[in-house]
């Protein structure tokens, strides 16, 4: 996330976001963890059909596990376009169905927090501390959700998804300087959530709801999961490999 009075590339974010992007591309550090569980501008409105389906640019309607009203699941859709943005390399967050990647991890262990200790007493404490809110991962993304609608409403009279492009970084980047006030967390360690799960939802495998087409490992030139790879290496060229996900027949 930067400052709206900048205009950074993408290529820009992954080099100055603190994030190691080759540690997302194999197959993702949320989905490691819990296994198998538009309009760039923001003018998308609530989609149309049951409060259990969405439409999105990857893959038409699909079904949300975690999120129950539309509003809400494209407040997310529109804020993870602005963190990881369609560009000259590929598709953006929502071509990529990240927010799709996210609803499903909310909806399991991962959003549950049920693999982490989470009994107090809860202090900011230090990093290697771990874990350090009495909030469930899903608990507070919902918040900082109707937090973003909240600050859309009052900075800008609006909703969020109708802001324009650099309406939306303000408001993200409020999220990201600390800035925002938010029950249980900071608005940054949300941030931070948000902005970590966008890029594992662009670079995970297909499997877990994101990476649409594996389009993420394609603009990487990365081959996925290969049964092998003893046709290519002897080769002292650059071998160039049709990606595979672990959900395709090898």
């Amino acid at each position: 996330m930067v400052k709206k009075d900048k205009n950074f590339s993408r290529r820009d974010f992954l080099k100055t976001s603190g994030i190691a992007t080759g540690a997302l591309i194999g197959g993702g550090i949320i989905g490691g963890l819990i296994g198998a569980n538009t309009n760039q501008q923001g003018s998308t409105s609530t989609a149309p059909g049951t409060p259990q389906e969405s439409m999105g640019s990857a893959g038409g309607v699909r079904g949300l596990t975690f999120f129950k009203n539309n509003a809400e699941f494209e407040i997310l859709n529109q804020a993870t376009e602005r963190i990881f943005p369609e560009d000259d390399l590929g598709p953006g967050a929502i071509g990529l169905g990240v927010a799709y990647f996210i609803d499903q991890q909310l909806a399991g262990s991962y959003g549950e927090n049920s693999k982490e200790y989470m009994q107090g007493p809860f202090f900011e404490g230090e990093g290697t501390q771990g874990y350090q809110s009495r909030l469930k991962r899903n608990e507070m993304f919902r918040q900082g959700i109707q937090i973003m609608q909240q600050e859309a409403q009052s900075r800008f009279n609006a909703n969020f998804v109708d802001l324009e492009g650099g309406q939306m970084d303000e408001i993200l980047t409020a999220f990201q300087e600390d800035e925002i006030q938010m029950r249980g967390t900071t608005s940054l360690f949300f941030f931070r959530l948000l902005r970590q799960a966008t890029l594992e939802g662009a670079y995970a495998d297909p499997i877990y709801g994101g990476n649409h087409n594996m389009e993420g490992w394609k603009m990487k030139g990365f081959p996925g999961h290969q049964a092998a790879y003893i046709n290519e290496i002897d080769s002292e060229d650059f071998v160039e490999i049709e990606p595979q996900s672990l959900g395709m027949e090898h």
